[in-house]
C-alpha cells in the first residue's frame, strides 16, 4: 500500500493509483517486447545465416547444430 497505516478512503485511492500506473507501465513494456520480437528474430537470423555463409567459403562446410 502506498501508506499503510490507518487507512483510510484517500490513502486506499492512492493505492489503487500507484497499482494501475504500475500495471500501465508493465502492460506498455510488455506491448514494446510485443512489437519488436519479430525485427530481433530476423536480424539473429540474417546474422546467423552469414555467420554460417562464411564458415561456408572458409572451410567448405557447413558448421554448427543445423
Amino acid at each position: 500500500m502506498g501508506f499503510c497505516y490507518p487507512s483510510s478512503p484517500k490513502k486506499m485511492a492512492m493505492t489503487a493509483g500507484m497499482f494501475a500506473a504500475g500495471a500501465g507501465l508493465f502492460a506498455y513494456g510488455l506491448h514494446l517486447w510485443y512489437v519488436n520480437v519479430a525485427p530481433q528474430r530476423a536480424r539473429i537470423q540474417a546474422r546467423s545465416e552469414f555467420v554460417k555463409e562464411r564458415f561456408r567459403q572458409k572451410y567448405g562446410k557447413e558448421t554448427g547444430r543445423g
